[in-house]
């Protein structure tokens, strides 16, 4: 997990945060063993900003990578920040229920949780047939 942290602090530091100047990075390990990471990008129209967890999610996809198997969250607050709920969503379009999901501050301070646990009930492939 301590490459995971590694990823996500590095990668923080390329956040693109002057609105809020609330720097996140997130890294995904995968089934595979390959990590992926990505920063909060932000836009002066706040809709259209990317969160940290999504711009992981999409470097995974790019590479041709499917399956989250870990997830490490850290972020520049006082305590530990859980991701937001689209990426909560997000995260579980490519993990399981029993995914590890660390959130952190730079301080290292740790929480950790199942992806089942930060969304129960999770909208899934299997609402989808008829």
């Amino acid at each position: 997990m301590s490459d995971l942290r590694e990823a996500a602090v590095k990668v923080r530091e390329n956040a693109h945060a002057p609105y809020s100047e609330f720097k996140v990075g997130a890294a995904i390990r995968t089934a595979s063993g390959a990590v992926f990471s990505g920063c909060n990008v932000e836009n002066i129209a706040y809709p259209q900003g990317t969160c940290a967890e999504a711009g992981a999610i999409a470097a995974m996809v790019a590479a041709g990578e499917r399956e989250i198997a870990e997830v490490y969250v850290v972020a520049g607050s006082d305590l530990p920040v859980t991701p937001c709920g689209g990426c909560r969503q997000k995260l579980a379009e490519f993990g399981g229920g029993d995914v590890t999901v660390v959130m952190a501050t730079v301080g290292g301070e740790e929480q950790q949780m199942t992806l089942g646990d930060l969304l129960p009930g999770a909208f899934g492939a299997a609402h989808m047939k008829g």
